[in-house]
């Protein structure tokens, strides 16, 4: 049984059709194939093309609204005014969406959260569900590893379109989820798909280089992610900042101005949520944490101190939610690490580690080479790929940031989708001339446990939690962290 009801007006979506008749909606779709008699056809502008030209196969599917802009209204016009199908013309389409589909589906979570940056999105979401279940409460979390927690579904990006978004919610709170943690990416937001979600609270984990290839310029890129506090948390909402990133500032600032209450993260004596000291070991941490004058010292079981930054970030988001400070914090040392992010995913018997990261920009394989670094007795070896059809700009970055920190790396091939494999690689080398090139993956994974002696350990960079490698329009099954251990079994002699 659906979650929404079977129809609605188009008023009670909260959208007048230029004829002024408030027609009956059965449906929403973005993609002419889905729509149905009665539906609310999405036209929206795209980056290659205007979904306008797709007007024309809803109508023939059986649409019984369209809602466009003024442009995807001209590039129809010949269409819609042969149809009796109802006119909306918005000037911002998407966010108008983004409202339509929470009233269509009518339920979310009664807490929600958001957070962004550029790395870090899916730890923090994962570790608030986490604290929260810890806690007693039925929680879940959604993102690029899909919605886990206690309602489970697959999703196809990480922040998901506002119909998959908002239904996917509905679905979670009818089954009794009253938590929810969600990552915001910065084209989820650029595109409006969180702005009918009720957030109680936002956080904001760090800023680098990514996704150059999507948005303009770093300013664009900012503009994009600051939009969750600028725009979608409302006024009486708490933006928890990592303070210690160089833009955490900046969007402090801006959550300031829009009135917003702040807790503040980081290692500086007036951060609110304040990380005072950290000693690392084999297995994870020791960190001394303030929160507001009191002082608490913990054990995290997660390798690298960013990680430590993120659980903290977690942490805050929760305490925003209403939730006692001291009871948050104890709860941290019970936070285990999300799959694919500092993953340990095999030792050998010479005590070497291996770990899986999906550190896949510049700034990310420099934090988690520095944040394993005090883990390891010996050398640290990085493999490092960069993908194709994405911003070509990092590639040379990515090399020689790890590089500079690791003292073996190894290049290889990423998702190389519609690129020559060769070329990426190329790029990559550029910052990394003294690196290993070595196409093949599982070959580079193999080669780098093989290389690894007693204290050392093999960072494997990119991939992460995937369990496919994308070459031109086909999915290979491949996963780091399986790689890794079947490399171990090969090389030890054990049984996989």
């Amino acid at each position: 049984m659906s979650v929404s009801e079977t129809t609605k007006t188009l008023g009670e979506l909260g959208l007048t059709a230029r004829s002024g008749r408030d027609a009956k909606i059965t449906g929403l779709a973005v993609d002419s194939r889905e729509v149905r008699d009665g539906y609310l056809f999405a036209a929206l502008p795209g980056t290659r093309v205007h979904g306008a030209d797709f007007i024309q196969y809803a109508l023939r599917q059986g649409a019984g609204a369209i809602l466009t802009d003024a442009e995807g209204a001209e590039i129809a016009s010949t269409e819609l005014s042969a149809s009796d199908a109802a006119l909306v013309v918005a000037a911002d389409p998407r966010q108008a969406l983004s409202y339509s589909a929470a009233l269509w589906f009518g339920a979310q979570p009664e807490t929600m959260v958001a957070v962004t940056g550029t790395n870090g999105k899916t730890s923090v979401a994962a570790f608030t569900r986490m604290i929260w279940q810890e806690l007693g409460h039925r929680a879940i979390n959604l993102g690029t590893t899909g919605v886990e927690g206690d309602w489970h579904a697959p999703l196809k990006h990480t922040t998901p379109e506002p119909i998959t978004l908002h239904r996917a919610l509905a679905e979670a709170a009818a089954s009794g989820v009253d938590f929810a943690a969600m990552e915001a990416s910065s084209h989820g937001l650029e595109q409006r798909r969180l702005d009918g979600v009720q957030l109680r609270a936002a956080g904001f984990t760090n800023f680098s280089q990514d996704h150059l290839d999507y948005h303009k310029s770093f300013d664009d890129y900012f503009a994009a992610k600051a939009g969750l506090f600028a725009r979608v948390l409302p006024e009486e909402g708490t933006a928890v900042i990592n303070i210690e990133d160089a833009r955490g500032v900046d969007m402090a600032a801006i959550a300031h101005a829009r009135g917003q209450d702040l807790i503040t993260v980081g290692r500086a004596e007036g951060a609110d949520l304040c990380m005072m000291a950290q000693r690392f070991n084999a297995t994870g941490q020791d960190v001394r944490l303030r929160y507001r004058g009191a002082i608490k010292q913990l054990e995290l079981s997660l390798i690298g101190g960013f990680q430590a930054e993120n659980a903290l970030v977690a942490a805050g988001l929760v305490i925003a939610c209403g939730e006692d400070a001291e009871a948050v914090l104890d709860t941290l040392p019970r936070l285990s690490t999300v799959r694919g992010r500092m993953q340990l995913a095999a030792k050998r018997e010479n005590g070497a580690a291996v770990f899986v990261d999906y550190a896949h920009t510049p700034g990310a394989v420099e934090t988690a080479i520095q944040a394993l670094r005090p883990h390891v007795m010996g050398r640290l070896v990085a493999i490092v790929g960069a993908g194709g059809d994405r911003d070509a700009g990092k590639r040379p970055l990515m090399g020689q940031a790890a590089a500079d920190h690791a003292d073996l790396v190894i290049v290889t091939d990423d998702n190389p989708r519609s690129e020559d494999p060769a070329a990426i690689r190329a790029a990559v080398m550029a910052g990394a001339p003294e690196a290993i090139e070595i196409g093949d993956r599982a070959e580079a994974i193999l080669r780098g446990v093989d290389a690894l002696g007693p204290g050392d350990a093999l960072l494997i960079c990119g991939k992460g939690h995937e369990t496919g490698q994308i070459v031109g329009d086909t999915v290979y099954p491949f996963d780091d962290a399986e790689q890794a251990s079947v490399a171990v079994t090969a090389l030890d002699g054990g049984q996989p």
